[in-house]
């Protein structure tokens, strides 16, 4: 069997989430800010201004050394645009030299962003539940994948449009190496659609499975199965 006739999919494709950003150090892995204090170093910046701690940047060149020794030069790296992203992207591909550079396509894509949050994006646990009484019993009715927070978007809706960008890599990028820096959520929905699962399997992420800050995320062209198959989820290389 010719190999390159019945690849469709790319040959490699490498899902990174971002190094620690600013909201990440703020928010200590809540879903709210704790109090006043505890936003008050980013209040009033939007999602996709939200830039990376230092220690996310150190990380982040880190990263880069393993990235290149493992996987090599890709043919192209996405982010969604968002400073994080991009901040994270510069700081991995700061380990290539500059022929090696030459020959990645940087692309961003709007269809990879993080979820939108909605009306509770600045709140403290405390304003959510003055402001918003009925969430968390509707949250607990439908469930973390179906359920949108106010004014914000569900794991669901997030899935429509990462399935555009996978259609799209699908077409246009057989055989290639694809690196894409993106966010937590959408790596949930990146696997929700490439895995197959089930809505319960994609409500919450099982204990410990939450994807870290620079978790690396490896999907392989098996042409067995003609698909992309996990080979490796959520590892810290630095």
């Amino acid at each position: 069997m010719d190999k390159d006739k019945v690849m469709r999919r790319p040959a490699l494709l490498v899902l990174v989430r971002h190094a620690e950003s600013l909201r990440n150090e703020a928010k200590k892995g809540s879903t709210y800010f704790a109090d006043d204090d505890a936003r008050s170093k980013v209040v009033g910046i939007p999602d996709h201004k939200i830039d990376l701690t230092e220690a996310g940047w150190e990380h982040a060149l880190r990263l880069g050394s393993k990235i290149r020794e493992r996987f090599g030069v890709f043919d192209y790296a996405y982010t969604s645009g968002y400073l994080r992203t991009n901040r994270t992207r510069e700081g991995i591909l700061q380990a290539y030299t500059n022929e090696e550079r030459e020959k990645i396509e940087l692309r961003q894509r709007m269809q990879i962003r993080e979820r939108d949050p909605g009306y509770t994006y600045d709140m403290t646990e405390e304003e959510v539940e003055t402001n918003f009484p009925y969430l968390r019993k509707y949250w607990e009715t439908f469930g973390g994948f179906m359920a949108a927070p106010p004014g914000g978007e569900s794991l669901a809706q997030m899935c429509s449009r990462v399935e555009l960008f996978l259609d799209m890599i699908f077409r246009t990028k057989p055989r290639q190496k694809v690196l894409v820096v993106t966010h937590g959520g959408t790596i949930r929905c990146f696997r929700a659609l490439l895995e197959h699962w089930e809505y319960d399997q994609a409500e919450k992420w099982p204990p410990g499975q939450s994807p870290k800050n620079c978790g690396v995320t490896t999907y392989q062209f098996d042409p067995f199965t003609n698909r992309l198959e996990l080979r490796e989820y959520n590892e810290v290389l630095a």
